[in-house]
């Protein structure tokens, strides 16, 4: 894939004056555009890279594949393809929620592209597997989800934006997650839900060679405080903050923590 082709395809914009390269991908349902309240901040430090995944935001759909992004595997081929058609080297990749585990992967499979993994909310398994591992849902309720998304899409956005959104019931964040999940082609949002929630990246977090600081929201309904615990635990070299706040999109809901959580992490 040319440098040409992947900017197509991924709607790859560019912005920044700094020489180190900061790729931002973003998590379920949503877009580039959740980074807005974050990318100024780095814009004299780094240059940023910012990418929709297939499929989502104003990605070319031409270039999904059903069969290949049916499993993160696939999303973490497309960073792969991505940085090697940019050519990018000693990347701070910012992951949020599922992108967290894409990038994961993708720092295995291509380590010499990474500096830094800087991972928010994120999530091995949803799944919880008791008595050693609590993911925070039970196999019901992400097939709950799932028939949500079958019987009425709207109620499920205004039900997982809610909880994205820390539970701000009509704030803006909750209605700019909603109309972010609502504006998704429905088939492959539904796909990408089964590739997200029913994931078991757990064996994987070992494998990292990248130092990483692991963001976590002391309060979060999608991924809770043991989750993250367990990355931090799981992954050699990593860093675990936990910002007081509740919600999962910190970026959106909580840009100045977030923002000094990074720097405070970037600079060490």
């Amino acid at each position: 894939m040319t440098q040409d082709e992947a900017v197509r395809r991924h709607h790859i914009q560019f912005s920044g004056t700094g020489s180190t390269p900061m790729v931002l991908a973003h998590g379920f349902g949503c877009d580039q555009q959740m980074w807005r309240f974050i990318t100024p901040a780095f814009e004299h430090s780094h240059r940023l890279v910012l990418f929709d995944h297939l499929g989502c935001g104003r990605s070319d759909l031409g270039a999904y594949d059903e069969q290949r992004h049916a499993s993160l595997t696939g999303y973490a081929q497309d960073v792969v393809d991505l940085m090697d058609a940019l050519d990018l080297r000693d990347v701070v990749f910012v992951g949020h929620s599922v992108s967290a585990m894409i990038g994961v992967l993708a720092s295995i499979q291509r380590p010499e592209r990474f500096a830094r993994l800087v991972l928010i909310g994120p999530s091995p398994r949803y799944l919880n597997d008791p008595p050693a591992y609590h993911g925070g849902f039970e196999p019901e309720d992400i097939e709950g989800l799932s028939q949500m998304m079958d019987r009425n899409m709207v109620g499920w956005a205004d039900y997982l934006s809610l909880a994205v959104a820390g539970g701000q019931e009509h704030s803006v964040q909750a209605e700019e997650l909603k109309a972010s999940f609502c504006a998704s082609d429905p088939d492959i949002l539904k796909r990408f839900a089964a590739a997200t929630f029913l994931a078991d990246n757990r064996t994987d977090l070992a494998l990292v060679t990248v130092p990483s600081l692991v963001m976590q929201i002391e309060r979060d309904a999608i991924a809770p405080l043991a989750v993250g615990k367990y990355c931090a635990e799981q992954l050699a070299g990593s860093t675990l903050v936990v910002l007081p706040t509740t919600g999962h999109c910190p970026h959106l809901t909580h840009p100045r923590e977030t923002i000094a959580a990074m720097r405070e992490y970037l600079v060490a």
